[in-house]
């Protein structure tokens, strides 16, 4: 990788990776964990439950903090509960030792944030969550705080994803505009490019039967979130039908899962990602599960008219979303390479050609 190339790095960059040392493992890799424009994180064998959520800052490796921090050790080789409105740090499987050129960000797996299952990742001496500056040597650790299902865990569940990043790719709002020209970024004919991305409303109108979304409930019983297809969505989430309003009134830390109104796009040279909750557009949060990867909604990979599934939280006081209301920006970076398979068909991802639909663990 020459060093005046910009790009995310692609599945084979990141296989590359691997081979030189500049990431490591302590088990081999499962068959899918390297996907078109990330790898997924997978927990290791203990978590430390803390008082609290806490940055180890500049200096300070990780392992001190937790032991001052942690109440109690679990072990995760056979599975445990982890409860909601608790907060864990695990170490993880995976650690890296990245070139000076090379930088990372993380981000819930679609199906964590689906489930508000709250991660960050954290370095020794960050900052920053999520963020593992260039050139970085050293373990990985995940922040896994459950908020409204119990779930259970294991050595090798993968929560999180991780982002390689060479040198500053995001396209700024004249390249957005002569992308989405070329290419149709949004199903939109008045796209609204501001702020460095382009925007996402929000779809109230519902499908066929009227459904607009969904509510989670409190009290369920435990999501393990390795299993798919294993839980009935009745015992754990509330259908929320249009009555013929268009709006939604989001009452204070309540979850729901709702859907864009516009189709999404990412072309295969291109990744994208949902911007942070904007304080601007409203008191709520959107989409903890921010990476879109090259294909989505690609029609070449089968996935016409792929929406954008978002994880919204209202805080502080309740907030009236309407139908159309602009709820998320996404931003969009050059690939380094095209991957060698897009997300999709050739990868059976399980969210492509989305409508409104729950995580993989729910019938």
């Amino acid at each position: 990788m020459a060093n005046e190339q910009l790009g995310i790095l692609a599945d084979a960059d990141i296989a590359a990776l691997f081979e030189v040392g500049a990431l490591k493992s302590a088990r081999p890799l499962d068959d899918d964990q390297i996907q078109p424009a990330s790898l997924d994180l997978r927990l290791g064998t203990k978590a430390y439950r803390v008082r609290a959520s806490f940055m180890p800052g500049r200096d300070t490796p990780v392992i001190d903090k937790l032991e001052r921090l942690k109440l109690h050790e679990i072990d995760l080789t056979s599975g445990a509960v982890l409860e909601t409105g608790c907060v864990y740090i695990v170490p993880l499987l995976e650690s890296v030792h990245l070139p000076q050129e090379l930088s990372a960000a993380a981000n819930p797996k679609s199906s964590t944030g689906r489930l508000d299952i709250f991660t960050r990742v954290i370095v020794d001496g960050a900052q920053e969550f999520d963020k593992v500056p260039a050139g970085y040597q050293g373990p990985l650790y995940l922040e896994v705080s459950p908020r409204t299902f119990p779930i259970v865990a294991r050595t090798g569940s993968r929560l999180s994803q991780i982002r390689f990043r060479q040198g500053r790719s995001q396209l700024d709002e004249a390249e957005l505009a002569v992308l989405h020209e070329r290419e149709t970024l949004v199903a939109s004919e008045t796209p609204n490019i501001s702020g460095g991305g382009i925007a996402l409303s929000i779809d109230l109108s519902g499908d066929e039967n009227g459904l607009i979304g969904y509510r989670g409930k409190h009290h369920t019983s435990v999501v393990d979130v390795d299993q798919r297809n294993a839980h009935d969505l009745y015992d754990y989430w509330e259908p929320i039908y249009d009555r013929g309003a268009r709006e939604l009134v989001l009452d204070p830390d309540e979850f729901y899962i709702l859907v864009s109104r516009e189709a999404v796009h990412v072309p295969p040279d291109y990744a994208a990602e949902m911007t942070p909750f904007d304080p601007l557009v409203g008191e709520f949060r959107v989409h903890y599960a921010g990476f879109f990867d090259p294909g989505f909604g690609h029609t070449a990979a089968g996935g016409t008219g792929s929406r954008a599934v978002l994880e919204v939280r209202s805080h502080e006081v309740p907030f009236i979303l309407e139908h159309g209301q602009i709820i998320g920006r996404l931003i969009y970076e050059k690939m380094l390479h095209r991957p060698s398979a897009l997300y999709g068909s050739e990868r059976g991802s399980h969210y492509q050609a989305q409508r409104l639909k729950l995580s993989k663990h729910f019938r």
